[in-house]
């Protein structure tokens, strides 16, 4: 039951998250006035988001969960600057992606 209620938690989190972070960058975005009108750039927008949020729940939410267990850990801090990394370069090129 514990474990079914952390999955229906991850989406909910997803989703939730995803949507703040995706209408935060369409702001920045538009307020230095590049349009995302290309399907690529919008796609790697979306998986640099997903990857993020990736990072912050395996290094922070996951541990206030319903679900406890001994195989819960953090990423490491060389993987966690690396995946951010790449979310951060694939945010920068995606509005120039044809």
């Amino acid at each position: 039951m514990k474990f079914t209620l952390e999955i229906i938690r991850i989406i909910i989190i997803f989703g939730l998250l995803g949507f703040i972070f995706s209408k935060a960058v369409m702001f920045i975005y538009s307020s230095i006035g590049i349009q995302l009108d290309n399907h690529y750039g919008g796609i790697i927008a979306g998986i640099s988001i997903i990857i993020s949020i990736f990072v912050l729940y395996r290094n922070k939410l996951q541990f206030s969960g319903f679900y406890k267990s001994d195989k819960n850990v953090k990423l490491s801090k060389p993987v966690s600057i690396f995946l951010f990394s790449i979310s951060i370069i694939m945010l920068i090129i995606a509005p120039y992606l044809p």
